[in-house]
């Protein structure tokens, strides 16, 4: 069993961050998982679901504020090798092709925020992926019809 831990306020901060970004997602949860903040979907009465974004802090001593994620194949190879200080191969998972981030170094959270929503999707319920997709098609055509009618409102009418 893993002890809680207690973080430090910047830590918290990275955190908080995180949860906002993870538990945006449908379907999403977190409980602990070996002693750290750990994000899941398809979790029903917390139990259950499949992991997507895990959160470590200097986890089994590492020394690391970071997360870690299922990846597909290749790409943990590839993300290691452009920039091997912010990516590495986590203990215990890296074997399965998860990949970790650390998030102490040139953190970009538009960064995290994709590599989370990539992981939910690989692990994330076909059905719950579908709606996902369907609600952000929809909302995209609002902000196109949106666009459209701000440009055509600029433009003046010409009488041919």
């Amino acid at each position: 069993m893993h002890p809680v831990k207690s973080h430090s306020r910047r830590v918290e901060r990275l955190l908080a961050r995180l949860r906002k970004i993870c538990l945006a997602l449908p379907e999403s949860s977190e409980r602990l998982s070996h002693g750290e903040p750990t994000f899941f979907v398809g979790a029903k009465n917390g139990r259950g679901g499949k992991v997507f974004v895990s959160f470590g802090d200097d986890h089994h001593g590492d020394g690391l504020v970071a997360i870690t994620f299922p990846a597909e194949p290749g790409a943990q190879a590839m993300l290691i090798e452009a920039d091997p200080r912010r990516f590495f191969r986590p203990k215990y998972v890296g074997s399965s092709g998860w990949v970790g981030l650390r998030l102490d170094v040139d953190l970009d959270w538009d960064e995290v925020a994709e590599i989370a929503e990539e992981s939910w999707r690989m692990v994330a319920p076909k059905r719950v992926v579908a709606a996902f997709e369907a609600q952000n098609c929809k909302k995209m055509k609002g902000r196109l019809v949106a666009a459209k009618i701000a440009i055509d409102s600029t433009v003046p009418e010409t009488n041919a």
